[in-house]
């Protein structure tokens, strides 16, 4: 039976090692420690990646099955791969703050990410992670590029808007299902707009907002666009 291992990184954060390359720690956030799992990648990727939840008075947490499949799809390029539980969420601390506080959690995320491996870094979230991460993503220089899935533009009781795009320069991915509830295509294209380019919208017909039974096709989108802009001489696995 693997043995998991215990040590501290360079960030000085406590970690547990689990079989398959995938290390259990918490990193240091702005209300309290943040749960978290890192999937390594290769000695010598090109990029790292940050993989958001989505919301977490939802059930939403790292082991959500779009975030999964994004980070498979991800770290098949050999990027390591970072999720987290944003506060108040599993086992991190803190409460959740409708989104405001959150913004600093991906930023703390990301400042660990950076420390660690020294990358630039491919963001991607889904619904709420999407919408609460981009705030944090567009505006930082260590982020060379923003996958966006299920971007959440109509939900009842829940306001969403995303007038910081238009200063998001970097290559940006977006995409959703046909069907989903809470990002009706024409609203969601409305969004697209206002970012420039370079942008990619893709939706996937039949799917819902979590992607129920059209996986494969949002790994496929996701691998498509890193493919062109962060790994043309690479091959993904997952």
């Amino acid at each position: 039976m693997a043995r998991s291992s215990h040590h501290v990184s360079k960030a000085g954060c406590y970690r547990r090692t689990v079989p398959a390359g995938i290390k259990s720690f918490f990193l240091p956030g702005p209300a309290g420690r943040l749960e978290a799992l890192l999937n390594e990648g290769k000695t010598r990727a090109s990029h790292a990646a940050l993989v958001c939840h989505p919301h977490p008075l939802y059930g939403g947490t790292v082991h959500n099955k779009v975030v999964y499949h994004a980070m498979k799809t991800l770290h098949g390029f050999g990027f390591p791969v970072l999720r987290f539980n944003f506060r108040g969420a599993g086992l991190s601390e803190g409460e959740h703050d409708q989104g405001r506080g959150e913004v600093d959690d991906v930023r703390a995320a990301l400042d660990w990410l950076y420390s660690e491996f020294h990358l630039p870094i491919i963001f991607c979230g889904f619904s709420f992670g999407a919408a609460t991460g981009l705030r944090a993503a567009c505006a930082d220089a260590r982020i060379a590029g923003l996958i966006s899935l299920g971007t959440p533009v109509a939900v009842e009781g829940r306001a969403y808007t995303y007038p910081f795009l238009s200063n998001c320069t970097q290559p940006k991915l977006f995409v959703s299902g046909f069907e989903d509830q809470f990002s009706p295509h024409e609203n969601l294209e409305r969004v697209v707009a206002l970012a420039p380019e370079p942008k990619e919208l893709v939706i996937i017909a039949g799917a819902d907002h979590f992607f129920e039974g059209h996986l494969p096709e949002m790994q496929a989108a996701v691998r498509s666009w890193t493919a062109k802009f962060f790994a043309r001489q690479e091959m993904a696995q997952a």
